[in-house]
């Protein structure tokens, strides 16, 4: 189980990015995080893993405190929370497979990964990985090579690398076109309910949420607005996590 309690991030012009945010998520959840552009999302996923430090507050995963624990503690809960970013974080010189063995930095020595000495059954398992997001085709391309869409799938095969037991989706769509979108939901979808994997994504749009969330959490300038099943957010509450100037067709 993840439990957020008091979560508080103040950054250092002053913005309140997070403000006593608390809630727990269930093993094998599907929690989507829905709200506008500055409103926390990503500095709430940024601080479960301790990619953004958090001001006050406790972020427990499993029991052990993550905000308390001390760098080599901190790499061992890493191994278990895989991360798929917006902007999908590739080194892009670098072939597919390499960025997908790269997942599994957390559990191999640093000499040979640098020198990519890879073990058969690492690439085994990455080449499994590719395939299952559907781009083994392109183990051997460049990372740069590829479309937007493809390069994600990318970050998700390398997150799979982890076998995570908590994967963090970062606005994982929110340069793709709306096709591309739901492909990518999908896979993260198949994570969560095939491979048991918890799972926190933020989306923009509450369309998107209804569709792939089991939960869906409201941010507004960094306060909870709404926590609940998808199907609970009329019109009311879409206006007062949006705003009251929102197209209210997104609801449908």
């Amino acid at each position: 189980m993840l439990e957020i309690r008091h979560l508080v991030k103040v950054y250092r012009d002053g913005t309140r990015a997070l403000d006593d945010v608390s809630f727990s998520v269930e093993d094998r959840e599907f929690l989507v995080v829905i709200g506008l552009s500055g409103s926390g999302k990503s500095t709430l996923l940024r601080s479960i893993n301790r990619l953004v430090e958090p001001t006050s507050g406790q972020v427990l995963w499993d029991g052990v405190d993550v905000t308390a624990a001390r760098p080599a503690e901190l790499r061992r809960i890493r191994r278990e929370i895989g991360m798929v970013f917006q902007q999908f974080n590739l080194v892009r010189r670098s072939s597919v497979l390499t960025n997908v063995l790269t997942g599994r930095l957390g559990y191999v020595r640093t000499l040979p990964s640098l020198l990519g000495r890879w073990s058969v059954a690492d690439r085994a398992e990455a080449m499994a990985n590719l395939e299952l997001v559907g781009i083994a085709g392109k183990a051997a391309s460049r990372a740069d090579e590829l479309s937007g869409g493809q390069q994600q799938r990318v970050g998700i095969a390398r997150a799979l690398m982890q076998r995570p037991r908590l994967l963090l989706a970062d606005e994982p769509v929110a340069s793709l076109d709306p096709a591309t979108s739901h492909s990518v939901l999908r896979y993260i979808e198949l994570l969560n309910r095939e491979r048991g994997a918890t799972v926190l994504c933020s989306l923009h749009f509450l369309s998107l949420a209804r569709e792939y969330g089991t939960r869906i959490l409201a941010l507004k300038d960094g306060r909870i607005v709404y926590d609940g099943p998808p199907g609970d957010i009329d019109a009311a509450r879409f206006r007062e996590i949006y705003g009251e100037d929102a197209v209210e067709v997104e609801i449908r």
